[in-house]
């Protein structure tokens, strides 16, 4: 089979697609706008669950690869009070492999290997039924033509427009992000309260969420909900000030918790979008989507699974029906589209409960979680 397939994105989407359309032989190139794999904080870190993310991993042969690097403790949970009472401290067992942590830069370069990647590769405009195939046209002025183009470019897809009119929706949630370094040295008492996983604090409407990463890495995340231009009259790049508007936020809370904020260093606005819950497309020869680009939700664990298992799923059935490349892709839509409602149902449902004007909703979503 030499038919030309492009993945546009380098994400773990992305990557596992074209991991293991390679695994099966199939030649396949990934279009990549980042300069480089290290150009830019690759973010948080991922639990990667059973039957999602590391059934993918399975399927491009790296489960036992990615077992070695991830961290199963990582799975603990702690969750808060605004006053700072613990009211609910959970711990994996030592077998346990439900959704173990993986950092995105270990899991990029897991995937990586020795796969085609055109980096500094800025995908503007793809243009199906050309003729000669699908037109890509780069911001930089190039073109390429493809048999099939896979839009693995996320949130913001330009891939997308190529099938489907839908534009991401602001969710009325809005997340901002720090990060403490070297906490276990600097920080030990914070280091604590976060333990081996995350610890999570919920009030009315709004949230502070710490999780480890490896090598003494926290993530911190604020959620609140609140227009999307909240921050009009306040600078972001300034840390200070921006510092002084969250913990205004959040008054009264336990002072750990506030510590958590205290101590950032830069902080990124990161405002929660979606796109419909049942979001479809007519078929369109050559193109397609995967992850994201084809089913944005809430970021409650299942994106990044969705995304991997989306990859792996569309390249065995590419590479099962290798005659029929239009019908494989239309094959694998259709499978895609009935997983992902039920997984934007259930996160869409979530969001509303994390973030709720009764923090017991939170706490019984928790609950519910884990039994």
């Amino acid at each position: 089979m030499r038919h030309r397939i492009a993945v546009v994105g380098g994400g773990p989407g992305g990557l596992t697609l074209a991991r293991v359309l390679h695994r099966h032989g199939c030649p396949v190139t990934v279009l990549e706008r980042d300069p480089a794999p290290d150009a830019r904080p690759p973010g948080g870190t991922l639990d990667l669950q059973e039957g999602l993310g590391q059934l993918a991993l399975d399927k491009a042969g790296l489960l036992t690869e990615f077992e070695a690097l991830s961290r199963p403790e990582g799975q603990a949970m702690r969750i808060l009070d605004t006053a700072g009472t613990v009211l609910r401290d959970w711990r994996p067992r030592p077998d346990e492999r439900a959704n173990p942590e993986i950092d995105r830069k270990q899991l990029r370069d897991l995937l990586l290997g020795s796969l085609d990647v055109q980096w500094g590769r800025e995908v503007a405009q793809v243009v199906p039924g050309t003729g000669e195939g699908v037109l890509v046209r780069y911001a930089d002025g190039r073109q390429e033509t493809f048999d099939l183009v896979v839009g693995a470019d996320g949130a913001w897809s330009r891939v997308r427009p190529a099938v489907s009119s839908a534009t991401p929706q602001y969710t009325g949630v809005t997340t901002v992000e720090t990060s403490l370094d070297d906490i276990d040295t600097r920080h030990p008492d914070l280091a604590e309260l976060v333990g081996d996983g995350s610890v999570a604090v919920y009030g009315a409407n709004r949230s502070v969420v710490a999780q480890r990463n490896s090598g003494g890495h926290v993530k911190v995340y604020v959620k609140f909900r609140a227009p999307l231009d909240w921050h009009a009259d306040l600078d972001l790049t300034d840390v200070e000030a921006t510092r002084s508007g969250l913990l205004a936020l959040f008054d009264g809370w336990a002072a750990p918790v506030l510590d958590l904020l205290g101590h950032g260093t830069a902080f990124v606005h990161r405002p929660i979008h979606v796109l419909p819950v049942s979001h479809t497309w007519a078929h369109v020869r050559g193109v397609t989507l995967v992850g994201d680009a084809a089913h944005l939700m809430p970021p409650l664990g299942a994106g990044a699974n969705l995304a991997m298992l989306d990859g792996a799923e569309l390249a065995e059935s590419i590479a099962a029906d290798p005659d029929d490349l239009d019908e494989a892709v239309r094959a694998f839509e259709e499978q895609m589209w009935v997983r992902a409602e039920r997984w934007a149902t259930i996160t869409t449902a979530g969001l509303e409960r994390l973030v709720s004007p009764d923090p017991a909703e939170a706490l019984a979503l928790f609950e519910q979680v884990h039994g």
